[in-house]
């Protein structure tokens, strides 16, 4: 997860601690499929692999997901790999998932096209009986996250954006604190989309 402090610049979170503490909610399944959007270069993506996931990796940066493709090794060879836009209808033929997982990806879309472009492809792309997760900034949370404005959920609004096939499975909330000591509050939450 990436925030930032008051002048624009960001930092990186080392530890995905909340957010495996969110997916600890879901029941295991025999290797996963799971679309991570905007995955950066987050150290989830091993986590992941080493639980026997099969992943799909989303980046509009190409530079991004080089650098994971380099960091991982062999290990790259059965990831799909998609450079896009995840606001955008997706490229490519992906097969469906059974997990979801953004952190820190739709709190950036402030335009209502790019929303419902998002909401979209999980929508498209997640199985029934699917889990998404998301770690978003909450209400109380930064105007702004690297210099960008942001869009800062409720649980409620979250919930109404995904529509009535999602079910609210768990939820809570945490503040980081950056390296420059400002609380950064965020909202955590964990649905099932039902059949």
């Amino acid at each position: 997860m990436v925030v930032s402090n008051n002048n624009g610049s960001a930092w990186y979170e080392k530890d995905p601690v909340k957010t495996l503490e969110l997916l600890s909610g879901i029941p295991d399944r025999k290797n996963p499929t799971i679309f991570l959007p905007r995955a950066g270069t987050s150290n989830l993506i091993e986590i992941l692999l080493d639980k026997g996931a099969k992943l799909i990796l989303n980046d509009i940066s190409n530079e991004a997901l080089e650098q994971v493709k380099k960091r991982l090794n062999g290990r790259a060879e059965d990831i799909i790999w998609l450079c896009q836009d995840i606001a955008q209808p997706v490229k490519i033929t992906v097969p469906k998932v059974d997990l979801w997982i953004d952190r820190a990806v739709l709190h950036f879309l402030t335009d209502e096209d790019c929303i419902k472009g998002y909401m979209d492809n999980l929508r498209s792309l997640l199985k029934p009986d699917g889990y998404a997760a998301f770690a978003e900034f909450s209400m109380i949370g930064a105007l702004k996250c690297a210099g960008l404005t942001l869009h800062r959920y409720s649980i409620e609004e979250l919930s109404e954006r995904l529509g009535a096939s999602f079910k609210l499975i768990s939820h809570f909330e945490h503040t980081y604190i950056n390296p420059f000591g400002d609380p950064r509050p965020y909202i955590y939450a964990l649905y099932k989309k039902e059949k």
